[in-house]
């Protein structure tokens, strides 16, 4: 499960982290992930944080549920937001898209396998997942929060002992896009299954 500290780091820095985050340019990262998922569908906002990514999939029309552990976050979220832990995570077959931007890097290690299974079941088939990390390989405390930093091949482990459906597209290492230094790795998958083509859910 998440740990404490970090879900009180965000209840009582909700506002400061609003304001640090709106800047960021996720124009590459979310340009990708639409463009695997198709036009219209429904999105899984995952850690929605401040709710600045909802609300750009909002206005490019597609239906967004957007979730976050955090209550301070989700008080002030300028969008209707769940207050839901990841390892609570009780959808199934109903996305198709998650989109966890810098989100589940706050999990442990142990836990990442569950919460891809939740996320794989959340998926229809076909559907696109996006997920970001810290990129290396540190595991702990930093800045009052826990985290889990990535790379392809830990990700490789950590989807193996899943078990799921999901397998890697592609992955892209960038800089801190918000100059904070420090390198990130972003993660496009896929759930093996039909694609689905249109907000309607025709496969094909």
């Amino acid at each position: 499960m998440m740990d404490e500290g970090t879900l009180s780091y965000y209840d009582r820095n909700a506002y400061g982290y609003a304001a640090l985050t709106a800047s960021a340019d996720m124009s590459a990262y979310t340009g990708r992930f639409l463009s695997l998922l198709g036009p219209g569908g429904r999105i899984l906002d995952l850690g929605a944080g401040s709710g600045r990514d909802s609300l750009f999939f909002l206005s490019r029309g597609y239906e967004v549920t957007s979730v976050d552990g955090s209550a301070g976050l989700c008080r002030i979220a300028p969008v209707p937001m769940r207050c839901l832990r990841f390892e609570d995570l009780d959808y199934a077959g109903e996305f198709d898209g998650v989109w966890a931007s810098a989100s589940l890097l706050h999990l442990p290690s142990s836990e990442l396998p569950d919460v891809l299974r939740r996320i794989d079941r959340a998926l229809v088939d076909g559907g696109v997942f996006f997920s970001s990390f810290r990129h290396g390989a540190f595991e702990g405390e930093r800045d009052g929060r826990h985290y889990t930093d990535m790379s392809e091949e830990r990700m490789l482990q950590l989807l193996h002992a899943a078990g799921t459906d999901l397998s890697i597209l592609g992955c892209v290492v960038s800089e801190d896009a918000l100059g904070r230094g420090g390198r990130w790795i972003a993660f496009y998958m896929r759930k093996s299954g039909c694609v689905c083509n249109n907000a309607t859910g025709d496969r094909n």
